[in-house]
């Protein structure tokens, strides 16, 4: 099995035939033209225009001041610098809360330029809302475990999944959101074993976050995988590439060979 990358531009279905093949997905977050064009050069899979924009470019305490003119701004600027990558664009805080709001935020992010939307949750309306905008031909990504926007329920950003119930929770989630349509599950700050038992079952590609080495992929903030100083706390989950890369352009490709190789994450950065 090859772990190259493909150079044709990545696809929805290639999500699924990458993980038939054995091979790694490496997801970054972009929030402009200049290091989009960085990340797709280095073979960043997938690129996402994450609401995390509004912690670590506008300088919010969380992602729910975000909107979606905020989010189709720099979806318009990041696809100007992708050739190969697919471009995932969040839905921010409440653009989900109906069916029909999600297919307005969708249909604004795809036409600048996104070619999947990310929605968080798999409560009784985000499950219609997937429903909603599968049915109407466009790919959705699935979140869960730690989903940022709940922060204000959970009372901070804390490992999701680790007591029985909730794990249970978690497993029947994660095949309810892809038998509504998603084609794609983000796994956040979730047991590794836990991740590995969802990624086994799950009918569609997982990438994880602080979710364990065996997801399909995995995803990483853009300023954490550069050692930034975000203005937040660090997680267990990051590790700086720019420190050993020498460059954004070689942290990049080192991050991408770390996932690819196996390599990243490793046990000191998963959550048992």
């Amino acid at each position: 099995m090859s772990n190259a990358a493909p150079a044709k531009p990545m696809t929805v279905p290639d999500l699924a035939q990458a993980r038939r093949a054995g091979r790694r997905l490496a997801m970054l977050t972009a929030y402009d033209a200049g290091f989009a064009r960085v990340l797709d050069a280095a073979g960043v899979d997938i690129v996402l225009v994450g609401d995390s924009l509004g912690m670590v470019v506008q300088g919010h305490a969380s992602t729910l001041p975000v909107s979606v003119d905020d989010i189709a701004y720099h979806v318009r600027a990041v696809a100007g610098g992708l050739h190969r990558a697919l471009l995932v664009a969040d839905l921010p805080f409440q653009a989900d809360a109906t069916p029909e709001r999600a297919l307005d935020a969708a249909t604004r992010l795809l036409q600048a330029g996104a070619g999947m939307v990310k929605l968080e949750g798999a409560g009784p309306h985000k499950l219609a809302a997937i429903r909603f905008l599968s049915a109407r031909e466009i790919p959705v990504s699935a979140h869960l475990g730690l989903t940022p926007q709940s922060v204000l329920r959970f009372g901070g950003y804390k490992v999701q999944g680790r007591e029985a119930d909730a794990a249970d929770r978690l497993r029947v989630d994660a095949l309810a959101v892809a038998e509504a349509g998603a084609s794609l599950l983000v796994l956040e700050c979730v047991p590794s074993a836990l991740a590995a038992e969802i990624t086994r079952v799950s009918p569609v590609p997982t990438i994880g976050i602080g979710a364990g080495p065996d997801c399909d992929g995995q995803v990483l903030v853009l300023h954490d995988m550069l050692g930034l100083d975000s203005g937040h706390r660090r997680p267990k989950f990051v590790k700086d590439f720019l420190a050993g890369g020498g460059s954004v352009a070689g942290a990049a490709r080192a991050y991408v060979e770390a996932v690819r190789e196996g390599r990243f994450p490793g046990p000191e950065h998963a959550y048992d």
